[in-house]
């Protein structure tokens, strides 16, 4: 099979699939230039033959547990079922304990777990710490599966593994891990690019390592779907309590040296997901006016460059505040728009306003990564028989997800992990010890609608921005999870919320600037510019 996974046929078949798709399209006619649409997925199928190869050499090489598994699949049981793969029943059992949920991935989930070491001390009855087994990685963060794949968050305390960086951090270095089925396909100009790790080549020929939006990330194929590890970190000297990429490097490859099958589960293939036209209501509403996709302020973008306009809806969601009106608009450069104010339509992208954090999408390749969100001002006492209190405007959970946030973290992240969806929603500026009295925390299942917060003021401190929520969009890519713009998503949503369709309004974007490689900016944003330290994301 080659590299990606794919067979020859396959890849054709899927081709042919998109250029009918296309042609389609352009035999009816172009788009509207306010129409909306969904993203397109690329579905990659797990080689589980090739899983179970390698799970059996795993295993065996531990002794006196390898007669323990049943590697022959048993053909009296449907294809699909898991008793078709008793090795895999068997390992699930085993990981399952530590990683909840791990049988529900639809591929084979690398994870620095030995589960061989693990039942070889246990039959010992001297099994001890749970990092002994997981190269003195600490017990998992955050672990999450599901059909589209699953992620997964561990930790190094400061000075624990041979060879690791010395010098003391404020907190463990933390590895983030995801792999995918689903890889969202994205014009992406700095995709794909990389360099090989000679150490790591004999274990990961397709390996490649670079640094993007302040994470070093590793991405690979291994039977047939996407894999990446990435650490947050800063691509410069080492300054204090911050990891410099060239200090996480080591940390990265033993992560990845230490990987082994740790469960999972063979289900059926998932489907590649095509590009459509979005539903919008039909009825006109008579006040929602908005302004098109990259459409910023001028000059708010990084060296004064322009937005970047994205028709897509990467989500049906909830819109993210409980009630109407909001609006996004700029809150760090709202005195230039010459508009009514933050609390007024037309809705003004900011996407693309300058930031020192790196955003693809963007011209220069730094932007705000998400959208500022305000809530309606309170304009009398009492709002739908409830009394209006300004500090109480709920923030709700745009889709049923699990809570992906430490009980440091000031960013709240939902991922959606589905047969047809691999993608996060973060949530800022909301108060962290709030969120952690409402046990808004890693592993949370919340609903769609569901209250996780109140609009806030939170930045390192309270009141440390102006009271709004900061939304933003990450889909997996095979680099890894990348920021889109939440614009047109976001627009999207507020419509079903109203149950009207809005009215574009202002001047349609002529062009916009092509996204470059990455540089480190001159004009590093001002300190009431900043949204906060760059992500949680991996």
């Amino acid at each position: 099979m080659p590299p990606g996974g794919e067979t020859v046929d396959r890849k054709a078949f899927r081709f042919v699939s998109q250029l009918l798709a296309s042609l389609t399209l352009l035999a009816a006619g172009p788009l509207a230039a306010d129409e909306f649409r969904s993203p397109s997925i690329t579905a990659l199928r797990a080689d589980w033959r090739a899983g179970l190869d390698q799970l059996r050499t795993e295993i065996n090489s531990h002794s006196q547990i390898a007669g323990d598994f049943i590697f022959v699949p048993r053909r009296s049981v449907p294809r699909y079922d898991p008793r078709a793969m008793p090795a895999l029943v068997q390992l699930n059992a085993v990981s399952s304990p530590f990683f909840t949920g791990i049988a529900r991935s639809s591929l084979p989930v690398l994870l620095p777990f030995d589960a061989g070491a693990y039942l070889e001390a246990q039959r010992g009855n001297a099994p001890g710490p749970l990092s002994r087994y997981q190269a003195d990685f600490n017990p998992v963060d955050m672990f999450d599966a599901g059909p589209a794949g699953y992620s997964a968050t561990f930790s190094l305390e400061p000075g624990a593994g041979e060879g690791m960086p010395t010098r003391v951090f404020a907190k463990p270095v933390e590895v983030q891990i995801t792999g995918s089925a689903l890889v969202y396909d994205i014009a992406d100009p700095a995709g794909g690019k990389g360099e090989p790790v000679k150490a790591l080549a004999s274990l990961y020929p397709d390996l490649r390592k670079f640094i993007r939006e302040g994470f070093v990330r590793y991405a690979f194929s291994r039977f047939g779907v996407a894999y990446v590890v990435s650490i947050q970190c800063l691509d410069s000297v080492p300054k204090p309590r911050r990891l410099a990429c060239r200090e996480a490097y080591p940390v990265a490859e033993r992560f990845l040296k230490a990987l082994r099958i740790a469960g999972g589960q063979r289900m059926r293939p998932l489907m590649d997901v095509a590009s459509d036209i979005v539903d919008r209501p039909t009825a006109r509403s008579v006040d929602f006016s908005y302004r098109p996709s990259g459409d910023i302020i001028p000059n708010t973008g990084y060296r004064k460059q322009g937005g970047h306009p994205d028709p897509i809806a990467y989500a049906q969601v909830r819109f993210p505040l409980q009630k109407a009106p909001a609006f996004v608009r700029s809150q760090s450069y709202g005195k230039r728009d010459k508009s009514d104010g933050p609390t007024s339509y037309p809705w003004r992208d900011n996407f693309c306003e300058s930031r020192s954090f790196e955003v693809w999408q963007c011209g220069g390749g730094y932007g705000h990564q998400g959208e500022d969100i305000r809530a309606a001002e309170c304009l009398a006492a009492v709002e739908d028989g409830e009394r209006c209190d300004p500090k109480q405007r709920a923030v709700v959970a745009v889709r049923d997800a699990m809570v992906i946030r430490a009980a440091k973290d000031q960013a709240a992240t939902l991922q959606v992990n589905s047969r047809t969806e691999h993608i996060r929603f973060r949530y800022m500026h909301m108060n962290p010890q709030a969120l952690n009295a409402d046990g808004i925390l890693n592993g949370r299942i919340v609903t769609e609608g569901e209250k996780i917060g109140v609009v806030s003021n939170y930045l390192d401190h309270p009141a440390g921005t102006s009271m709004h929520l900061h939304f933003d969009v990450q889909v997996f890519t095979r680099d890894g999870w990348i920021w889109v713009s939440p614009y047109v998503t976001l627009v999207s949503a507020y419509e079903r919320l109203i149950r009207a369709r809005g009215r574009e309004v202002g001047p349609e974007m002529a062009g916009a600037a092509q996204p470059m490689g990455p540089v480190l900016p001159e004009d590093a944003a001002k300190p009431d510019q900043r949204e906060g330290s760059s992500s949680e994301e991996n």
